[in-house]
Order: C-alpha cells, then sequence, then structure tokens
C-alpha cells in the first residue's frame, strides 16, 4: 500500500509515523514543498516547543479551542495529552510542565522534538522528499483505481490513500486546490496577534506586564483575563492573543478596528475597587497617591494611571478630590485605547479557518467525499488559543488519521 502524506509539519510527520508504526509493510512517502521540515514545530515557544498542555482531561481541554472543540472532545478521549506526554517520553523525550501548564521538552529545545520526530520517521522508514508541492489531486474513478497526485515538477505520483497536512494558510486562495474536491473552506482569517495601538498613552511603559489583566472589547460579547504586556506598538500577552482567537472572526468583520477596555485588576468589581481605594485613604491619608502603587500594579505603571487620572504628583490620600478618584477608579477598571490593526504574534502564525468538519469524518479523519482521502492539521477548521493546544490538536488529528490510514484499501 502507497501512502503519500502531503505536508512535512507536526501532523504531517505524526501521521507518517503513526501509519508506518501500524503497517510496517506500507510506503510511507512525506512531501514538503519547502527545505524545511518541521518549520513551526522549531521556531514555536521561542525555539523551545511547547508540545502540549497539562490538561489531561478531553472535556477541559476541548474547551481551549475556538473552533472544532465539540469534534476534538471526542478525539482527545482516543488520544489527547496525556498519550502525547507518553508517546514522547517512551521515545526517550521527556516534557515538564511550566507553572501556566504549558509542557515543553526538559531540554528546552525544540530540535530535541524534531529529532525525535524525524529519527522515527526515519527508524520506520518513511520516505522524506523536500522541494515538492501538490498541485492537484484527482481521486479513483471507474478508470482509475488511485489518487494521482500532480506535482509542481509536472511530474505524477500515484496513492492508494492521501493525508493532507499543508497547515493553514492566510490566503483563500491557497485552497483552491481542496476546492476543486468538493470540500466546502471556511473562509482564513488570522488568529492569534497581537493588537496596534497608535496612539498608546502607555507607550513609553514597553515590557510592563501584569499578571491578571482583564482586557474586554467595547460593543461585543468578548472579553478574557490573564498576563497582559504593554509593547512598543500596543499589547500583547495571553490576554490579548488568547482574545483574538476567540474573536478571530469578529475582530476580521471590524477590519481591527475597535475599543479595548483594560482592567488592570481584574479580580476586583467596580464596588471592591472603590472600596478598597477608601480603606487605604483612610488608612494612609498622608501618603503621595502617584509615589504609592496599589494592587502590587508597578510602579510606572500606577504613576502614569495615576497621571491619566489627571491627579497632581504631589497630592495625598487626604486631600484627593472624589473626581480624581473616580477618574483613577476608571483607568484602573475600563482604560481604553483604540486599537487600529493587528500584528502576527512572532512566528506563530495560526489560520482561523480551512476545511469544513462537516465533510470529515472526525473519528477516522477521513474525507466523506473521498475514501481514502484524509486531513490532519491545521489545513482543517479547528484552532486553539495559546499554551500547546494548536500542537495538540496536530499529534490527535494526526495519530488518528495515521491509524486509519492503515486499513486495507
Amino acid at each position: 500500500m502507497k501512502i503519500v502524506v502531503i505536508g512535512g509539519g507536526a501532523a504531517g510527520f505524526f501521521g507518517a509515523i503513526t501509519s508506518a508504526q501500524f503497517n510496517p509493510k506500507a510506503d510511507v512517502i512525506i512531501l514538503e514543498k519547502t527545505n524545511k521540515l518541521l518549520a513551526k514545530v522549531l521556531v514555536s515557544g521561542g525555539g523551545r516547543c511547547n508540545v502540549t498542555h497539562n490538561c489531561f482531561s478531553p472535556g477541559p481541554l476541548a474547551q481551549h479551542y475556538p473552533r472544532g472543540a465539540k469534534q476534538l472532545k471526542e478525539a482527545f478521549k482516543t488520544f489527547g495529552a496525556l498519550e502525547t506526554v507518553n508517546w514522547f517520553e517512551e521515545r526517550g523525550v521527556k516534557l515538564k510542565t511550566e507553572q501556566d501548564g504549558r509542557m515543553f521538552p526538559v531540554t528546552d529545545s525544540s530540535q530535541t522534538i524534531a529529532d525525535c520526530l524525524l529519527q522515527q520517521a526515519r527508524t520506520l522508514g518513511v520516505t522524506i522528499k523536500t522541494g515538492i508541492s501538490v498541485t492537484r489531486i484527482s481521486p479513483p474513478d471507474d478508470h482509475q483505481q488511485q489518487f494521482i497526485l500532480q506535482l509542481n515538477n509536472n511530474t505524477q505520483l500515484y496513492a492508494d490513500k492521501v493525508l493532507v497536512c499543508t497547515g493553514g494558510n492566510p490566503k483563500t486562495t491557497g485552497y483552491d486546490w481542496l476546492r476543486e474536491l468538493g470540500h466546502p473552506i471556511e473562509e482564513p482569517v488570522p488568529s492569534l496577534f497581537t493588537f496596534n495601538v497608535p496612539g498608546n498613552p502607555l507607550k513609553e511603559l514597553m515590557g510592563i506586564s501584569v499578571p491578571h489583566a482583564r482586557v474586554r472589547i467595547a460593543g461585543q460579547k468578548l472579553e478574557y483575563e490573564g498576563p497582559l504586556l504593554v509593547t512598543h506598538w500596543g499589547y500583547s500577552g495571553p490576554a490579548v492573543l488568547k482574545l483574538s482567537a476567540w474573536g478571530a472572526r469578529i475582530f476580521h468583520d471590524i477590519n481591527y478596528n475597535f475599543t479595548a477596555l483594560i482592567a488592570w485588576v481584574a479580580n476586583f468589581s467596580e464596588e471592591g475597587m472603590r472600596e478598597a481605594l477608601q480603606q487605604y485613604r483612610q488608612a494612609h491619608p498622608k501618603k503621595v497617591v502617584a509615589s504609592n502603587p496599589l494592587f502590587d500594579l508597578p510602579q510606572r505603571l500606577w504613576k502614569a494611571l495615576t497621571n491619566l487620572a489627571e491627579i497632581n504628583p504631589e497630592i495625598k490620600w487626604a486631600e484627593l478630590p472624589a473626581k480624581n478618584t473616580n477618574k483613577l477608579l476608571e483607568a484602573l477598571l475600563r482604560m481604553p485605547v483604540d486599537v487600529k490593526g493587528k500584528t502576527t504574534f512572532k512566528e506563530e502564525f495560526v489560520t482561523c479557518g480551512g476545511i469544513d468538519l462537516i465533510q470529515v469524518n472526525m473519528k477516522t479523519m477521513e474525507s466523506r467525499l473521498h475514501p481514502g482521502l484524509y486531513f490532519a492539521g491545521e489545513v482543517l477548521n479547528i484552532d486553539g488559543i495559546t499554551g500547546g493546544f494548536n500542537f495538540q490538536a496536530a499529534w490527535t488529528t494526526g495519530y488518528l488519521a495515521g491509524k486509519a490510514l492503515t486499513h486495507k484499501v
């Protein structure tokens, strides 16, 4: 049996390795259009590779996917985060868990993960060809028993089964060759991006972060809590990145122009915050407001927020007018920033969109339109928030497809 895997990324390698493992007699070939294998694996997590997330229950794990959650919940029962950890550890790669739940190789090097996958593929006899892309897939019909793959070098390749793992594509035209097969495509839009704020009042604070902020989008039912980072172009950090994933389509529709409301201290209600300020005022009436940060906020950030509240840098709490107290409360809980555009987060581009899941059997990842054609990874309309979830979807869908591919034609 000849199995051709299109795409030499995480899902492609995992699918190919699983196929070769379950059917050692199969002729498994990976075709990668670039000259770089596992490119995203190598750059992810700042070169450390965020392999998965320490969330070993299928239900809670699936809740981290803005698209594909329902279908992945079932898939994770077969191959979830625990199976991923065991898979790598059985092959000599130990993973560690960081405080926020992200899991990395103990070597802190993505090369460890890439080397493991390459070694497994070679050991199992998988053929790897780079610089070759597929421009068209012709499924079997009355005249032909196999899939015919038209290649970019004007040659053809025949396959009994095909696994498509070409990843997300920012351009809708990147899916045209799959549309030709009759598969509906959810239009691709970016996910996981940071907010550009050209007139950012806190620009001079770049590099400052808070551990638990809340970012809410005015006029939308969109908000997220988590660490927030001030950058020279606007705002980043998990609170923004995760919010961008949940709101990917909404943000696209409003052309990335909106007002974000920042709560620098997320665990306070307005009432609770007002009370906390009042208590501090009573306990420390002679302290200078601008010089004494509250709520564990960085000194420079606190001073900037008091400036926004038009508080005199010399004024003491006992002398602070009610209107300035109200303005400080607004700056702490609802600081408005006008977002004008986005910036892709490092090299970790993630696409919301791709092959519509309605025409894919999510137990086997097989096309419902063309038996013997399978999909895995980001080419599907599946994407997770930042934290190892996109790789987990790649391992899971790659495994399910790889196992199903080995069934006899």
